[in-house]
């Protein structure tokens, strides 16, 4: 058995072929690999083949009108893609960039005729997976301006950022106003007369040096957390202000698509007007002819 062939029977795709079978379509498929961040092919490139990967990893993707790239899907082992240019003649519809080294199997549609004589199951299978794909597509065009900027955020803070959060929110509160004035007013209490004579008195007395202290520390202390969420804040709005442009920038697509449709149908009544018009010309001209015609009957 060929090393192609092996490579075959280890891909889920050929897997229902025969032994004979594979031995066949082996001889007539190449194998390539890639290293990490290399791509196969471009968004408009003409497609005349098909990949089916044997190991490794590769991401499906394409750039929008605003720039941001949509992934359709990641390839993994026994996964297939080009099919589509493969089986329309067309250029590409997406780009392909290699996330794990990969090995895959080159199909060309003479390789495809022949896996369809052999197994006709198979196009089922493509004729799934390209559904799949499409419909995938269409959910991520749908939502591909509509993101939701506290789930964005949430899934990237560190454990540092989540306590930074939490003590700036806390310090922010009532809460924390009230604590502070109960522990200043019986701190400043036990170190004045006449409870500064006392047993647990007159630790720290006036002008209150350790309190003094003790409150400068916790100002640095709160200021560096407050920092720490400030410039996280200021993360959040820069997303958010990028996804408010990529907002306007749809609607603004949307505008001037709407505005060629317009065009279009003006253009089209235009047209129809322009032929009614012509195929009602002679008919007024006859319309004086008959009239007279009316006359010279009724004299």
């Amino acid at each position: 058995m060929s090393k192609n062939t092996k490579l075959l029977a280890d891909v889920p795709f050929f897997a229902l072929l025969g032994d004979h079978e594979r031995e066949i379509l082996a001889e007539r498929i190449d194998v390539v690999s890639a290293r990490v961040g290399d791509v196969l092919f471009q968004r408009g490139d003409p497609g005349d083949s098909m990949y089916v990967l044997q190991q490794g990893t590769v991401e499906l993707f394409f750039r929008n009108d605003t720039g941001d790239p949509i992934i359709l899907e990641t390839a993994k082992a026994g996964d297939f893609f080009g099919e589509t240019s493969l089986l329309d003649g067309g250029p590409r519809t997406a780009s392909a960039r290699v996330i794990e080294p990969m090995v895959a199997l080159v199909v060309d549609r003479e390789d495809l005729d022949e896996l369809f004589r052999l197994h006709p199951a198979a196009a089922l299978d493509m004729l799934s997976a390209t559904g799949r794909r499409l419909r995938e597509t269409a959910r991520l065009l749908r939502h591909s301006a509509s993101r939701d900027i506290n789930q964005l955020e949430e899934d990237r803070r560190t454990s540092v950022m989540k306590i930074a959060d939490l003590i700036s929110e806390f310090s922010g509160s009532l809460t924390f106003l009230f604590i502070h004035c109960v522990i200043f007013f019986v701190w400043v209490l036990f170190n004045v007369h006449p409870l500064r004579e006392a047993r647990y008195g007159g630790f720290d007395p006036f002008p209150f040096g350790l309190l003094t202290m003790a409150v400068s520390l916790e100002a640095i202390i709160l200021s560096v957390f407050v920092l720490l969420s400030q410039n996280r804040q200021a993360s959040r709005d820069r997303v958010r202000n990028d996804i408010e442009y990529h907002v306007n920038l749809k609607a603004e697509l949307e505008v001037a698509h709407l505005h060629e449709r317009v065009e279009e149908m003006q253009e089209s009544l235009l047209s129809r007007l322009e032929r009614i018009e012509r195929a009602l010309k002679p008919t007024s001209k006859n319309l004086p002819d008959q009239e007279a015609g009316l006359e010279q009957r009724a004299v």
